[in-house]
């Protein structure tokens, strides 16, 4: 009698993959993922003509965020004002106003200055905003464009200081007043910059006459 005895698969031997094979094979995996990934010489130049133009315009935000414009700041009534410094021959303190009769309410009167005689402008009056008394801090800016010149009455003078260009908003459309005419933008603070150009070449605002003794 014959007894089928049950036939068991051989058992493969295994194949021993030497150290130096695996580094083959994972240098190859290397070198495949390598290829995969590296741009070709037109993807290469747009590439970098793409930093370029964002290193370029950070360049220039930086540029802007540096230049600025130079203003004295002061206050009026408890609120921040500002005028361009190249606009401002002198800050002077308030004594010797001379009153000058038939003239509007904010011509504050005469002084005389070096041997420059002209009028002072309290801008208070002019912008209709709540007056206050003088005091020792009270100051004059004095304001030249060519043969125009004339003072205006500060509250306080605050700082002398550089205002980044990026930092001059326009004015707000909800600002009243006769003061909203001769702004020149603001800043969040909020700082209000005036149009110091406007007001020296307002004929309104001063007499255009001074004499130089």
């Amino acid at each position: 009698m014959t007894t089928n005895a049950p036939v068991f698969p051989k058992k493969k031997k295994p194949v021993r993959t030497s150290f130096l094979e695996v580094e083959r094979r994972l240098s190859a995996a290397r070198a495949a993922v390598e290829r995969m990934w590296t741009p070709s010489i037109e993807e290469t130049q747009r590439i970098l003509q793409a930093r370029a133009l964002a290193l370029a315009q950070e360049a220039l935000q930086q540029g802007a965020a540096s230049e600025g414009t130079q203003v004295v700041e002061f206050t009026l009534s408890n609120e921040s004002y500002a005028i361009e410094s190249h606009f401002i021959t002198q800050i002077a303190c308030v004594e010797n106003i001379m009153p000058l009769p038939c003239t509007p309410a904010f011509v504050l009167g005469m002084v005389n200055l070096r041997g420059q005689i002209f009028p002072v402008i309290d801008l208070k009056v002019f912008f209709e905003l709540p007056e206050k008394e003088l005091t020792n801090v009270n100051k004059i800016i004095v304001l030249k464009s060519g043969k125009i010149i004339f003072g205006i009455l500060a509250d306080e003078i605050l700082d002398m200081r550089r205002i980044p260009v990026t930092d001059i908003l326009p004015s707000l459309p909800t600002l009243t007043g006769i003061r909203k005419n001769y702004l020149k933008g603001m800043t969040s603070k909020p700082l209000m910059i005036l149009d110091a150009a406007k007001l020296l070449l307002d004929e309104n605002i001063f007499v255009d006459e001074q004499v130089t003794e």
